[in-house]
Order: structure tokens, then C-alpha cells, then sequence
């Protein structure tokens, strides 16, 4: 996209240079900062920062209680949340409501600058800015009157008008295009589970004879495959090894809550924190090659029964809360692993789960599981498929996603470059 044809320094560094004919201006001499705080109505619209998502301005659900005060504002405005700016979270007004929490109420001095200051205050450029004013270890905060007296290019309100039409239209298509790979990966997720649901309930073979399992939720399998419960071919083992290190307890590497819940399989090369724990619960937690560890509690039902894989011979490596042990005896641990991770025995788990504001899975409802049992050599056979099956399509997903990524990244370069005025959009509405 070409450049302008004369630049000049803006002496603002995190601007650069700037058209020759932009002026710098500070943004109290375009806005002001509303601070009047009122109770809204039950019916008013209300958006904090927990509704935003980062990076685009786009609100993606409006804040349901009531009780909290807050600031009014109207059509036009410009929403930004001052603390962890690094967040990215703006929204332009088109309605009028409340903002509540740290999301201060920006008003342009006309209207018409508006949609130009959201897409500024949005920019990359700005919130690095703003970021390097923090103040704040944990939760860095950026005060009102530095924002005020940020100084900000700006250029004619016909120009100002030409940048947004423009950006509005290419962040539209930007954001049509992460929508379709989104789809994309959702289809291929559920292609993932179709898979996963189909080869461990009714195996590799599409001509072998079927019979009624006798379990309306798993429905037919082969004929020669045998129904059992998880107890009678694994023993189930609920870990109660905490995160604390004491120095007189055995020293190990911990396998927590988020190990389990983020990846398919434990091996050699996954990151484990350092824990402790007694010599009693080393000897029953240690992890080996072929067991199988579950989420056993969370505060959703749809997190309980999340399982991975121990792929490798691992070293000093514990099972920790939060967490069940599956340990087969008379099952090959990827064959339970697969149907653990099927959406029908997920289901099963969210039934058995019970909790009001966190939700546990009990040992008895683990226990008994009742899952097909197919013969020694097809349960090999059938773990190698979904090896290869579910790692093509894994890289599917993750080639999509990386795509996505250079999408949103394209679009945070995009409003920088415009509304910096380092690339000339006039012509390109």
C-alpha cells in the first residue's frame, strides 16, 4: 500500500514521522473524560472489560447485574480500559449505556472524531504507549490525565472519515475471514470426536458383525467385543498430592490440573513444576508408561473426565489434585485413553459430576465406567489409527490457527500503519 508523499518527525515517539500536512495534538483538545458516576437500571446497557474482547473493540456480552455504579455514556464515545492496557480493550459507543470498573468514558469534542480516536486509542502503537506509563506490578494501571495528556496525530475530519471507512471495511473482511478458519477448525474438532466416537465403539472393521452393547449410551458394538466396567480392567487411584514443597518429602516433578487438561499426552518433553510428597503417595502416584490421567473436579461440569496419555517412561513424576490415575491392568491405557475422550463418555462424566459452585467426579462414578472391550491386538490397532488419524487433523487445526493468528496480527498492523498515517488509505476506499 503506498505512503504518503511528504512526511515530517511528529517528535512523539511512538508516532514517528506523520504526514507533512497532520498536526500532534493532545487528546484533551479533542475529548474530555467523563468521571460522574450513577446506578443504571436494570435495563440499561452495561459493558465492562470482562465483556471485551481484546484487540478488536467488539462487546461480546453485556454485564447482567445491576448493582454496581457507573459511568453514563452515549453514542459516539470511546471506551478504554486503563487497567492492563496491554489487554487492548476499546470499544466504540453505538449505543449508550454504563461503563463499569476500570473502562473510562472518552468524549470527543465532536462527534464526527469519534470512530478515528477508537481506532487510534486501539492501535498497537497506542497501547504500547500507554503500557510504558503504567504504574503496578500485578495489575498495571495507566491514570486518566496521562491518557488525557497523550498527544495524538490528526489530521482533517474528510480524512479522519476516509481512514475509518476504510478500516471499517478491511477489519470487516479481516474478521470475515478469521469467522470461516474458526468454522473450519470447529468442523474439524467435531470430525476429530466423530472419529474417536466411531473407531472405539464400533472398530476398524465397516463388514464385521454388530449386537446391542446392553449400554444405551454406547450403543451397537462387534459381537465379539465384551462390555466391562473401568474397575474390572484398571485401578482407579483419585491423587490428593498438593502443590506444596516440604523439604523433608521426596522431591519430584508435579503432573497438575492444567498438564493434564491442555495436552493429549505426558512424555519426556512436557514441563512439569516441582512438588513433594511422602513416600506412601510416591509409590501410589508415581506415573508410568500406559496410564491414564482424568480432570476429577473443576467448576464446570464440562471440564470433569478431561483425559491425557502417559506416552513415555517418565522420571520422578507424580500425579497431583485434582486429578484421577487410571492405571490398566487389563486394557490397553491409549484404547481408554480414546474412549475416555469420546464425547459420549464425556457426557457420562458431566452426568455423574455433581457440585453447585464446583463440580467433583467420585471415584464410584469412575469406577464404574462401562466401556467395550475389544481383543488385545485390535485395541493396539485402533490406539495407532487415532495416533495418525487425530495428528493429521491436530495439524489441520494448528495450520488454521496459525493463520488466524497472522490474521488478527495483520489487523493490529493495519489500523497502526492508518491511523499513523504511514500508509495513505485515501484513495482506497
Amino acid at each position: 500500500m503506498r505512503r504518503y508523499l511528504e512526511y515530517k518527525e511528529s517528535g512523539v515517539d511512538w508516532i514517528a514521522e506523520i504526514p507533512k500536512h497532520w498536526k500532534i495534538k493532545k487528546i484533551k483538545h479533542v475529548a474530555t473524560f467523563a468521571s460522574q458516576k450513577s446506578t443504571p437500571e436494570a435495563d440499561d446497557i452495561k459493558i465492562s472489560p470482562e465483556n471485551v474482547e481484546s484487540k478488536t473493540g467488539k462487546v461480546l456480552d453485556f454485564y447482567s447485574s445491576y448493582d454496581s455504579m457507573g459511568v453514563k455514556f452515549q453514542v459516539g464515545d470511546v471506551l478504554f480500559n486503563k487497567i492492563r492496557v496491554y489487554l487492548s480493550k476499546v470499544v466504540f459507543a453505538e449505543y449508550s449505556g454504563y461503563s463499569l470498573g476500570e473502562m473510562i468514558v472518552i468524549k470527543p469534542s465532536l462527534q464526527d472524531i469519534g470512530k478515528y480516536l477508537f481506532y487510534l486509542m486501539l492501535s498497537s502503537r497506542f497501547i504500547g504507549y500507554c503500557n510504558s506509563i503504567s504504574r503496578g506490578a500485578k495489575m498495571p494501571r495507566t491514570d486518566v490525565y496521562d491518557i488525557l495528556n497523550a498527544q495524538i496525530p490528526i489530521t482533517s475530519y474528510q480524512e479522519q472519515t476516509q481512514i475509518v471507512n476504510f478500516l471499517d471495511r478491511k477489519t470487516e473482511q479481516i474478521d470475515e475471514l478469521i469467522r470461516i478458519k474458526e468454522r473450519r477448525i470447529e468442523l474439524l474438532q467435531e470430525q476429530r470426536t466423530a472419529l474417536i466416537n466411531q473407531t472405539v465403539t464400533k472398530g476398524l472393521d465397516p463388514n464385521v458383525e454388530i449386537k446391542p452393547s446392553g449400554v444405551e449410551w454406547i450403543g451397537e458394538i462387534p459381537a465379539h467385543w465384551e462390555i466391562k466396567r473401568l474397575k474390572h480392567v484398571a485401578k482407579i487411584l483419585p491423587s490428593n498430592v498438593d502443590k506444596h514443597i516440604y523439604p523433608d518429602e521426596i522431591q519430584v516433578r508435579l503432573c497438575n490440573y492444567t498438564d493434564v487438561y491442555y495436552n493429549d499426552y505426558i512424555t519426556v518433553d512436557t514441563v512439569l513444576k516441582k512438588g513433594s510428597c511422602k513416600e506412601r503417595e510416591f509409590t501410589k502416584f508415581v506415573l508410568r508408561k500406559g496410564d491414564v490421567i482424568i480432570t476429577k473436579d473443576s467448576e464446570t461440569p464440562d471440564d470433569i473426565g478431561v483425559p491425557t496419555f502417559v506416552k513415555d517412561n517418565l522420571d520422578n513424576v507424580v500425579c497431583g489434585y485434582h486429578l484421577t490415575l487410571i492405571r490398566p491392568y487389563a486394557c490397553l491405557g491409549e484404547f481408554i485413553f480414546r474412549f475416555i475422550q469420546s464425547d459420549r463418555t464425556r457426557r457420562y462424566f458431566e452426568l455423574e459430576s455433581n457440585g453447585i459452585t464446583r463440580y467433583g467426579l467420585g471415584k464410584p462414578s469412575i469406577e464404574n465406567l462401562l466401556l467395550p472391550i475389544p481383543t488385545d491386538s485390535e485395541q493396539q490397532q485402533i490406539a495407532n489409527f487415532l495416533d495418525r488419524k487425530t495428528e493429521q487433523i491436530d495439524d489441520l487445526i494448528a495450520t488454521e490457527h496459525q493463520k488466524i493468528k497472522l490474521l488478527k496480527e495483520y489487523r493490529q498492523s493495519l489500523i497502526s500503519e492508518a491511523v499513523t498515517g504511514k500508509i495513505d488509505v485515501r484513495n482506497e476506499v
